[in-house]
């Protein structure tokens, strides 16, 4: 392995090697601190543009599952690890993880003290940075932004699911979903319409769709102003707002958005249910929070550590949203639950 450097917007230099493609990379730099689900980390669409570092110290034990994978491909623009598994063990390995990097072009620094890096992210907040073969600082550091997120991952492709016996018909609305979203929903009994972030709310409604959903994806949603303006014109169709769907949703009605110092991704972060006391271990992968929520809105779900948004109910509307991203596996009693609210919303708007 070569010896390669992160270089961060504040100046700071930590030296490591060269792992995956061998390439440079300037992207935002986030951690995640999920103890497992690397598969799923590098290729969430909602990691697009970004640099992520990984807290927990060991990478790649289990190798590459295609299962796992969430997205088309990978979307983020570098990895961060402290140790990449060279020897990966598991009965549904299918290669190591390595090679998956190299083979998708996304670079990956290994050998560097991440949790070292994390508390610098966590004490001055998210910053740009640089993985590149010299030490020297780059202006195009401090310069680069994400621009036009969700357009960059959509897919531009429309699917339908026809679930036998099924008599309600949901859109859901890609900005970016994680894979098997589509599946879940017809495993709970709905005919399911996928179509891009581009389609326009009339081409929805040309469906006659029971609810529409709005997927997680990634980026500023302020920046989507085209798409919050379709979604004010569906106001009259039961609908579920899922992650960047959320804050959508909640600024297509007045709502207002903001970035947080260092976002919330992992895979345990603690919501309140405010009304029962429940509280959920959810995983979450945003930047952003709902810091004002719309008039005719509730909030119903919060963050127990810092107590910002995390679900939303509309008063004068058939809608609600949550800001975590609801589990799709084959165990996911979250998701589920949350669909079971959903159709009953469908039914009492019928």
């Amino acid at each position: 392995m070569d010896k390669i450097y992160l270089i961060l917007e504040n100046g700071t230099v930590f030296e490591g090697l060269s792992a995956g493609a061998r390439k440079e990379a300037v992207g935002e730099l986030v951690f995640t601190t999920a103890m497992t689900g690397y598969p799923e980390t590098v290729t969430d669409p909602s990691y697009f543009g970004q640099i992520v570092i990984q807290t927990f110290p060991t990478i790649g034990d289990y190798g590459v599952i295609p299962e796992d994978i969430e997205g088309e491909k990978p979307y983020l623009n570098g990895y961060v690890v402290r140790e990449l598994c060279e020897t990966p063990s598991n009965f549904r390995c299918e290669g190591k993880f390595e090679d998956y990097l190299k083979e998708n072009g996304i670079p990956c620094i290994v050998g560097l003290d991440t949790r070292a890096i994390t508390k610098i992210v966590r004490e001055e907040g998210v910053m740009n940075a640089k993985i590149s073969f010299t030490p020297d600082y780059d202006e195009k550091i401090k310069s680069y932004k994400i621009e036009n997120a969700v357009k960059s991952v959509d897919t531009g492709v429309k699917s339908e699911i026809k679930t036998e016996g099924a008599d309600k018909t949901v859109v859901l609305w890609n900005f970016g979903e994680k894979r098997n979203m589509s599946e879940k929903l017809a495993e709970n009994g709905f005919n399911v319409i996928t179509v891009p972030a581009d389609t326009s709310a009339e081409e929805i409604k040309a469906f006659s769709p029971d609810g529409i959903v709005l997927s997680n994806g990634p980026g500023d949603p302020a920046d989507n102003t085209e798409i919050i303006e379709e979604i004010k014109k569906l106001s009259s169709i039961p609908t579920f707002g899922i992650c960047l769907g959320h804050q959508l949703l909640a600024l297509a009605h007045g709502g207002k958005t903001e970035k947080l110092k260092y976002g919330h991704r992992g895979a345990s972060q603690p919501v309140l249910d405010i009304e029962s006391g429940q509280v959920y271990i959810t995983s979450q992968n945003r930047g952003y929070t709902v810091s004002c929520a719309p008039e005719n809105s509730e909030i119903y779900l919060k963050n127990v550590n810092d107590g910002t948004c995390e679900g939303l109910k509309y008063k004068n509307i058939p809608a609600f949203s949550v800001q975590f991203n609801p589990s799709t596996g084959k165990s996911a009693l979250d998701f589920d639950s949350l669909i079971a609210d959903f159709k009953k919303m469908i039914k009492g708007v019928k």
